[in-house]
């Protein structure tokens, strides 16, 4: 049977224990994750979503979010397809203060010999290996 998918409310509410019903239950949930009874599977929609949420709706900081998300994701009972890219995305996000996607699409460049970028999005000029072109 395949794992069940873990959407972002699961980790928004186990991270903030904002909610007095769903953030107990979620925090279980992922417990259980942890310690490799359940087998899970998520995407990076739901790490998009959840780094955006926590960052926009709750104020958290880059950093925090870094250090809270970061773990769960890294636990060998989440499928998570690119999961071993996750901490560089993560490091660009947080070190060069950039948007969440801008650091993942950075990696996927450096993953696929990419050097070139066409954007108008300038902090990608700080990012070593990458080229960024305007139209």
């Amino acid at each position: 049977m395949a794992p069940p998918f873990v959407d972002t409310n699961i980790f928004v509410r186990h991270l903030t224990g904002d909610h007095p019903d769903q953030s107990p239950r979620a925090t279980a949930y992922l417990k259980r994750v942890e310690t490799g009874e359940l087998r899970v599977y998520t995407n990076d929609t739901v790490v998009f979503e959840t780094v955006f949420t926590l960052e926009k709706h709750y104020k958290e900081p880059k950093v925090r979010i870094r250090d809270a998300l970061l773990p769960l994701l890294e636990l060998p009972a989440i499928v998570l397809p690119g999961k071993r890219s996750l901490r560089k995305v993560f490091d660009l996000y947080v070190n060069l203060n950039i948007p969440f996607a801008d650091a993942y699409h950075a990696i996927h460049m450096e993953h696929n010999k990419l050097s070139e970028i066409v954007s108008f999005d300038r902090h990608f000029d700080h990012i070593p290996g990458i080229t960024r072109v305007e139209p």
